[in-house]
Protein backbone atom coordinates (compact mmCIF):
# COMPACT_ATOMS: atom_id res chain seq x y z
CA UNK A 1 0.00 0.00 0.00
CA UNK A 2 1.48 3.38 -1.01
CA UNK A 3 2.35 6.06 1.53
CA UNK A 4 0.91 9.56 1.49
CA UNK A 5 3.34 12.48 1.44
CA UNK A 6 1.79 13.77 4.68
CA UNK A 7 2.58 10.47 6.41
CA UNK A 8 6.22 10.64 5.30
CA UNK A 9 6.45 14.22 6.55
CA UNK A 10 4.86 13.30 9.90
CA UNK A 11 7.34 10.45 10.45
CA UNK A 12 10.29 12.71 9.65
CA UNK A 13 9.03 15.52 11.91
CA UNK A 14 8.43 13.06 14.75
CA UNK A 15 12.15 12.23 14.69
CA UNK A 16 13.40 15.69 13.65
CA UNK A 17 10.88 18.18 15.13
CA UNK A 18 12.68 21.28 13.81
CA UNK A 19 12.83 19.96 10.24
CA UNK A 20 11.55 21.92 7.29
CA UNK A 21 10.24 19.20 4.98
CA UNK A 22 9.15 19.50 1.35
CA UNK A 23 7.94 16.33 -0.35
CA UNK A 24 7.12 15.84 -4.02
CA UNK A 25 5.45 12.78 -5.55
CA UNK A 26 7.63 12.03 -8.57
CA UNK A 27 5.42 9.51 -10.38
CA UNK A 28 1.94 10.17 -9.00
CA UNK A 29 1.81 6.62 -7.64
CA UNK A 30 2.52 7.20 -3.93
CA UNK A 31 5.67 5.09 -4.23
CA UNK A 32 8.30 7.45 -5.61
CA UNK A 33 9.03 10.68 -3.78
CA UNK A 34 11.68 13.37 -3.54
CA UNK A 35 12.22 15.13 -0.22
CA UNK A 36 14.12 18.25 0.73
CA UNK A 37 14.79 18.29 4.46
CA UNK A 38 16.53 21.04 6.43
CA UNK A 39 17.29 20.37 10.09
CA UNK A 40 19.79 21.53 12.68
CA UNK A 41 20.25 17.82 13.53
CA UNK A 42 22.21 17.48 10.26
CA UNK A 43 24.87 20.03 11.22
CA UNK A 44 28.34 18.48 11.32
CA UNK A 45 27.11 15.17 9.90
CA UNK A 46 28.07 13.62 6.57
CA UNK A 47 25.40 13.17 3.88
CA UNK A 48 25.34 9.44 4.68
CA UNK A 49 24.71 10.17 8.37
CA UNK A 50 22.02 12.71 7.47
CA UNK A 51 20.26 10.21 5.23
CA UNK A 52 20.52 7.53 7.92
CA UNK A 53 18.66 9.84 10.32
CA UNK A 54 15.87 10.20 7.76
CA UNK A 55 15.72 6.44 7.08
CA UNK A 56 15.55 5.79 10.83
CA UNK A 57 12.65 8.25 11.05
CA UNK A 58 10.78 6.28 8.38
CA UNK A 59 10.62 3.27 10.72
CA UNK A 60 11.38 0.58 8.15
CA UNK A 61 8.96 1.82 5.49
CA UNK A 62 11.71 2.12 2.85
CA UNK A 63 11.56 -0.81 0.48
CA UNK A 64 8.06 -1.67 1.64
CA UNK A 65 5.27 0.89 1.48
CA UNK A 66 7.79 3.44 0.23
CA UNK A 67 9.67 2.23 -2.83
CA UNK A 68 11.91 5.22 -3.61
CA UNK A 69 12.82 8.44 -1.82
CA UNK A 70 15.34 10.84 -3.33
CA UNK A 71 16.80 12.86 -0.46
CA UNK A 72 18.32 16.31 -0.36
CA UNK A 73 19.35 17.10 3.22
CA UNK A 74 21.13 20.05 4.84
CA UNK A 75 21.52 22.07 8.00
CA UNK A 76 19.97 25.56 8.04
CA UNK A 77 22.11 28.43 6.71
Amino acid sequence: MPMEAAEIEALIKAKLPDAQVTIRDLAGDGDHYAAVIVSEAFRGKTKVQQHQLVYDALQGQMGGALHALALQTSAPD
